[in-house]
């Protein structure tokens, strides 16, 4: 494989690059017939509707997200997106949503656009201190997961690991939920179970796994794994599938032996989800767009597993085209909203995230450097024009209960920006922001993060 079709491959399994999503959700109540509508009109029913936000700052008070509770509601599980992957606005209000969840709805875990095995490691820093944070990140968040090294985000892990300081028998969890790479640790920890509770099969796994784990860093290792042909990624991800399914078809032990089995196969499926993501062929179009669907399912299987084994309420961070619902876009299929819709129902809800105008930090659509971009004013005829009118410059909008003029407005789409990890990009996105999420926060402007990786 050429060094640009690895680049692809990896571009599109580890980061999407800005696809739009468009999606029923539950209650949203689309009108069959309606007037023509001006934007006036459009703006002063969302004026009336919203409900002001006061800061995005993580550690101002939590009384203006008491209607977004409302929102919320019982669901399991709430997606919030972000319109770029690079704007420290989005992360610090993703700070606050988690603050405001955890502490007046009862949720436990956040769960990240990241690869398993790194929130592994994470979640052992959040719950017992183990290791350093800052290490942690600069060898986890790697290649396009760069874009996690951010002040931001670790500001919220390290708010994690203070609350839990704080309420030790009642903790937040952490977890990765991504298949972009599987480090080290994890085929440690399946080799070490095995051999403690299974010697029998140590032999058969230890080589199943022989010269697959990572022996350089998370970047090195993913370059060199994209440049093997793709015969030999195919018998990667065959010998991966063999050791889950013998670890699977083990019957687990009752009680804390019983619980580290099932951990352990999951660790096995997640090597597995790599191996087999790379061993899709990039320089077919028909397979990466399967490639696609595949990932954003392996995305939502795994939340819902750690929302089956853990029992907690989730916060699940992704970008906006992850945690909607369908998309319109043939390249992904399937998004990992609604592959959680699916199995969760009602339990699923959707936030996106609009901005007017502001910065971000995004990959060089050539060099892959990181650099900071800015957009201007969102244009006459988007959705984020007319979302910017009402007087309030921050606001949420439940997009299921909006008055009626609203809804029939989200149902149509419309040009948004939709940025990915990479810039600049020449699709246009044309979204129903209506039938995409159930509920949107808007922000009148947005600063870019502080990288603090080399890019």
């Amino acid at each position: 494989m050429t060094p640009h079709k690895a680049a692809v491959l990896s571009s599109a399994l580890l980061l999407s690059l800005g696809a739009a999503a468009v999606a029923t959700p539950a209650t949203a109540g689309t009108p069959r017939h309606s007037a023509v509508l001006t934007a006036t009109d459009v703006a002063d029913a969302i004026e009336r509707s919203a409900h002001p936000l006061w800061t995005t700052d993580p550690g101002a008070g939590l009384r203006d997200l008491h209607a977004l509770g409302g929102m919320v509601g019982d669901a399991e599980v709430v997606g919030l997106g972000e319109a770029t992957h690079g704007s420290r606005d989005f992360f610090r209000m993703k700070h606050r949503v988690l603050r405001y969840l955890v502490e007046h709805k009862g949720f436990r875990s956040f769960s990240l656009e990241l690869p398993w095995s790194s929130g592994v490691r994470v979640n052992e820093y959040v719950l017992y201190g183990k290791g350093d944070l800052e290490r942690i990140a600069r060898e986890e968040f790697q290649g396009s997961y760069r874009m996690w090294h951010n002040q931001d985000y670790l500001n919220l892990i390290e708010w994690m690991r203070a609350y839990n300081r704080h309420h030790p028998t009642d903790p937040v969890r952490f977890m990765g939920n991504d298949l972009g790479y599987a480090g080290p640790e994890l085929y440690e920890r399946v080799t070490d179970q095995v051999a403690r509770n299974h010697p029998r099969l140590t032999a058969r796994i230890t080589a199943l796994y022989d010269g697959l784990a990572p022996t350089t860093d998370a970047a090195t290792y993913l370059e060199r794994y994209l440049e093997l042909p793709l015969a030999e990624r195919e018998k990667r991800a065959e010998r991966t599938l063999e050791a889950y399914r013998l670890l699977r078809a083990l019957r687990p032990a009752p009680g804390p032996a019983g619980r580290e089995h099932i951990r352990t196969v999951q660790h096995a499926k997640a090597i597995h989800q790599m191996a087999k993501a790379y061993a899709y062929d990039a320089t077919d179009e028909a397979q990466v767009t399967e490639m696609m669907k595949y990932r954003d399912r392996v995305m939502a299987e795994n939340v819902a597993w750690w929302h089956r084994h853990t029992g907690d309420r989730i916060l699940l961070s992704a970008h906006n085209t992850h945690v909607s619902y369908d998309s319109f876009d043939p390249r992904y299929p399937k998004t990992q909203g609604a592959f959680l819709r699916d199995s969760l129902g009602k339990h699923y809800v959707s936030i996106g995230f609009s901005f007017h105008s502001g910065a971000f930090k995004a990959f060089g659509a050539d060099d892959g450097v990181i650099r900071t971009h800015r957009v201007d004013a969102a244009p006459p005829g988007s959705n984020e024009h007319t979302l910017d009118r009402p007087r309030q410059r921050d606001y949420i909008l439940d997009m299921r209960t909006a008055p009626h003029s609203v809804r029939t407005w989200l149902s149509k789409p419309r040009p948004t920006y939709n940025i990915g990890a990479g810039w600049p990009d020449p699709v246009e996105y044309r979204i129903a922001l209506g039938k995409a999420h159930d509920i949107l926060i808007h922000l009148n402007d947005i600063e870019a993060t502080t990288y603090l990786g080399t890019p």
